[in-house]
């Protein structure tokens, strides 16, 4: 039997904890296990490394999200340092007019991290890469898929409800 797929999010600094919750309750929507950490490529690398060579010890199927502001470093030296996908989750931002973002969108050759800006579809990539190896986790994400559809067709048919209704009355 497989084990049972893990997101491990590892955040730059406590301040990313708000950020990282909703990442964190998304992923269980998808029943994704999450683990939560704080370690930081600038400030502690040794104890950032640690962190993730215990993860990456562990035989299961795991995506890491990675959230950090200003100089996302930590993205870069996750994708370094493991195997597995690293997707950027930065945190939203009005510092330097938004551009600091771009810290995460360019890495260096060789270093391949996906960016995704909103927890929930941090979380949705996320629970697509592992729906390759867990049916679970993909059937989950087709019924999320199934519900957004179906918010959709609702809303447009009570919206020509509402119009046909104005029509009537006008």
């Amino acid at each position: 039997m497989m084990a049972k797929p893990l997101v491990v999010i590892v955040m730059g600094s406590k301040a990313d904890l708000e950020h990282c919750t909703r990442i964190a309750e998304a992923c269980a929507a998808y029943g994704i296990e999450t683990a939560m950490r704080i370690g930081s490529a600038h400030k502690t690398a040794e104890h950032t490394l640690k962190i993730l060579h215990d993860y990456e010890a562990e035989a299961r199927p795991k995506v890491y999200i990675t959230v950090a502001g200003r100089s996302n470093a930590l993205s870069g030296f996750t994708d370094g340092a493991v195997t597995a996908p690293v997707i950027a989750c930065p945190p939203p931002s009005e510092a330097f007019g938004g551009a600091d973002v771009y810290s995460s969108l360019r890495m260096p050759g060789g270093i391949a991290v996906a960016v995704a800006l909103e927890p929930a579809n941090a979380a949705m990539l996320a629970a697509k890469i592992l729906g390759l190896v867990d049916p679970s986790v993909r059937e989950q994400i087709r019924a999320s898929q199934e519900r957004a559809a179906q918010k959709i067709l609702t809303d447009d048919a009570r919206l020509q409800e509402t119009l046909i209704g104005a029509e009537k009355r006008g």
